[in-house]
C-alpha cells in the first residue's frame, strides 16, 4: 500500500503486540503506528515499542 503513494503511511487498528511494530516497522513509507487500545489494555508501554522502533 505504501510504495503506491508518496504520503506518509500510519498504521491503525490490529496492533496488539511488540511483534505487531516490529513487523509494521519494515514497510517502507510508514510514519507512525496507532496502538491505543493495546497500550490502554496494559500489553506493552510506549517506551517498550520506541525501544523496538530504534
Amino acid at each position: 500500500a505504501s510504495s503506491s503513494t508518496t504520503i506518509p503511511v500510519i498504521a491503525s487498528g490490529g496492533v496488539s503486540s511488540l511483534d505487531d511494530i516490529l513487523a509494521l516497522s519494515t514497510i517502507d513509507g510508514l510514519a507512525g503506528v496507532i496502538a491505543g487500545k493495546a497500550i490502554y489494555e496494559g500489553r506493552f508501554a510506549v517506551t517498550d515499542a520506541v525501544a523496538v522502533l530504534q
